[in-house]
């Protein structure tokens, strides 16, 4: 069993030190552990090439083309069991570090695509290294703790929701989630025991944890109003009346309004659903599919009239000019 510490913030700052002290813990409930610092890692931003997806469904192995420390990052990531991950907030949300390693890693490690990728190579009668990196297929547990200095809570609101778009691709279960914000007045996280004793408990859980079937693993931390991400962002559509969604996870419920306080009702079927889960993870990859079989045919069509339409965009300069 290997937990993972990943810190996206300043060496021996915040992020660090939280990581670190839960990282104790994950060892002492009998945790091999790793920890990484970014801050001086070159993950450049995705561009877009679609190479590594490319290569996964022509019969190759997930990987980028881009050379940097991403790989790295990508290797201990697939090595580990769990992963907690610190993350700092500069802007109302996460570092943007931490979204391009997203953006490349979490793509190319669709549980969906996978799977469906993993079958056609079974089917065909490969074995051994002509299928897919076992690791892929390996669940794993994370927790997240959002790092802020602000004192308002408010300033660093995107925080927690940005950093679960880490786990939804790769079908991880989160066990836990700190908002630690309020850090410029705290000076160190070491001064505030209950932070700290925070840090300690999410380490322990992510530790024992690992093996459990998801359903049977508990959420350490404060409930939010969404059940499944247990972030407390709402999307409200005046057309839906009623009907919220929560942005993170996706999923749709009735909002209620008791005693002044708001309550949001969430079906099972709608919790089965939540983007992390093999459910929700399908009917994305059935939405893209379907996009393709109406996108390919469409250029198909027009591939003699197109160019001729995309010439004052291809030629903007000279066309802007005229």
């Amino acid at each position: 069993m290997k937990v993972l510490g990943i810190s996206f913030g300043r060496k021996m700052k915040c992020g660090d030190i939280m990581v670190k002290e839960a990282l104790f813990q994950a060892k002492a409930a009998g945790a091999e552990v790793e920890f990484i610092n970014t801050i001086n890692m070159e993950i450049g931003h995705c561009k877009a090439c679609g190479a590594c997806s490319t290569k996964r469904d022509r019969g190759g192995e997930v990987a980028c083309i881009l050379k940097d420390d991403y790989e790295k990052l990508e290797e201990a990531v697939l090595n580990a069991d769990g992963i907690i991950i610190a993350a700092p907030v500069y802007a109302v949300g996460i570092v943007g570090q931490f979204k391009n390693f997203v953006d490349r890693f979490c793509p190319a490690h669709d549980r969906a695509a996978l799977l469906e990728e993993q079958k056609k190579r079974v089917e065909a009668g490969k074995t051994g290294e002509e299928l897919l990196d076992a690791r892929y297929f390996k669940d794993r547990y994370v927790g997240y703790i959002s790092v802020g200095g602000a004192s308002t809570q408010n300033w660093v609101s995107m925080g927690l929701p940005m950093l679960n778009l880490f786990g939804f691709s790769c079908h991880m279960k989160v066990v836990g989630q700190i908002d630690a914000y309020d850090q410029g007045r705290r000076a160190n996280p070491v001064f505030d025991s209950h932070l700290m004793e925070q840090c300690q408990n999410l380490g322990r859980a992510i530790a024992q944890s690992v093996g459990k079937p998801y359903d049977e693993v508990e959420w350490i931390g404060e409930e939010g109003i969404c059940p499944v991400c247990h972030c407390n962002q709402l999307s409200i559509s005046p057309s839906r009346s009623a009907i919220v969604e929560c942005p993170v996870c996706g999923i749709s419920g009735n909002l209620e309004l008791k005693d002044n306080k708001i309550e949001v009702k969430f079906s099972e079927e709608q919790i089965n659903r939540a983007r992390w889960t093999i459910n929700g993870l399908y009917e994305h990859y059935h939405e893209i599919q379907g996009m393709i079989k109406i996108c390919v045919p469409k250029l198909q069509e027009h591939k003699d009239t197109l160019p001729k339409m995309l010439e004052k965009y291809e030629k903007f300069d000279e066309f802007i000019n005229q």
